[in-house]
């Protein structure tokens, strides 16, 4: 058996999305093992950036500055509003490179059942910075979940009455994908949005 700290350490670790309970030992036996070189630079961005995180006050993003770093940067075009639900989805696009736009990050979904409403969401900021002007496009890249299309549809109804252009992320076949292998609903959904070839 480990000392108390050492399953403490574990049991935190253990608490992360995509670690379980003997993920979390291997990943405390790997820093026991290195701990001369990898302890005091993990202890040290911890640190870091527990001293220095902050969420944007225009998107949402978390990020060690406010605004954020894409806020800030004049070379985004100011006229993309790309909305997503969460941090972890900035993330996901920016890693992509493709979106040149700014974000606006919901804090969430809408679901009926988690008691969460539109009064839960950053919905009010969003039509803010819509209102405000200067967004010619907002993109709704929400996650193919139902929540997640329902939030989609509820804010395509919200955002009606501005004369901006609402557009959502495309769903259907991934690249690399083999129909043998594919649920119905995105079976389904590469259908509907089926287009010309040529």
């Amino acid at each position: 058996m480990a000392s108390q700290e050492i399953e403490a350490l574990s049991a935190a670790l253990a608490r992360l999305p995509g670690l379980g309970p003997r993920s979390a030992r291997r990943a405390v036996l790997w820093l026991v093992k290195h701990r001369e070189s990898a302890l005091p630079a993990l202890l040290e961005a911890l640190a870091g950036v527990a001293e220095t995180l902050v969420e944007c006050h225009i998107c949402g993003n978390v990020d060690t500055c406010d605004p954020c770093g894409i806020c800030a940067d004049p070379r985004r075009d100011a006229r993309a509003l790309c909305v997503v639900e969460e941090v972890s989805d900035v993330w996901a696009l920016e890693r992509a490179r493709l979106f040149p736009g700014r974000y606006h990050v919901l804090g969430g979904r809408l679901s009926a059942l988690d008691g969460i409403g539109p009064e839960n969401l950053n919905i009010a900021s969003l039509l803010a910075r819509v209102e405000g002007g200067g967004v010619d496009e907002v993109v709704l890249a929400m996650n193919a979940t139902f929540e997640g299309q329902t939030t989609a549809h509820y804010l395509a109804e919200r955002l009606e009455a501005h004369p901006v252009r609402v557009t959502q992320l495309a769903h259907g076949l991934p690249v690399g994908g083999e129909l043998d292998y594919l649920d119905e609903g995105t079976l389904a959904q590469a259908l509907r949005a089926r287009r010309p070839v040529g």
